[in-house]
């Protein structure tokens, strides 16, 4: 009979998750730099949003979660609060947020990944799973992005190029 040792290291710390996670964002912001302004607000594919309505969304999933998981406030998501005008108010904005991402992020104990948690009193699962989902629906659509991008004639930022 053959027994096989568990590893009891860590794949990875909160650190290069965040990490992993600003990387995604730099290469949204690249995206979102990469539209035309008109496009950015207006552009669409088979009836999707806009991009910036895109990336609104992403704006306010990020930071708001993150005070949430952190105040363990379970506040209904909302987007309704920023409509930006201007490519230049969207970006700042996104710039904000990374700030804020930044700030709550590392106020989360290594402990308290593992911990459930209900965000936005819907979504209730560890809180690394809910860190996890923000990255892969930045990739969604973000994907939406380089659709639109492609659709306008423009060559999108390469996808490996995080930072």
């Amino acid at each position: 009979m053959t027994t096989t040792a568990t590893a009891t290291k860590q794949f990875m710390t909160s650190d290069q998750l965040l990490e992993h996670w600003q990387g995604h964002r730099n290469l949204t912001r690249r995206v979102i730099e990469s539209f035309p302004e008109k496009e950015l607000f207006e552009f669409s594919v088979g009836g999707m949003r806009p991009f910036a309505k895109l990336a609104v969304e992403l704006i306010s999933i990020g930071g708001p979660a993150l005070k949430g998981i952190v105040n363990k406030n379970m506040e209904a998501y909302n987007e309704e609060g920023f409509n930006p005008k201007t490519k230049e108010e969207l970006l700042n904005k996104w710039d904000e947020e990374t700030g804020v991402i930044n700030e709550y992020f590392n106020q989360i104990s290594e402990e308290r990944f593992q911990e459930t948690f209900n965000l936005f009193g819907q979504y209730e699962f560890p809180v690394f799973q809910n860190v996890l989902y923000f990255v892969d629906n930045e990739i969604h659509h973000r994907g939406q992005g380089y659709t639109y991008l492609r659709a306008l004639g423009i060559e999108p930022p390469f996808f490996w190029e995080r930072f």
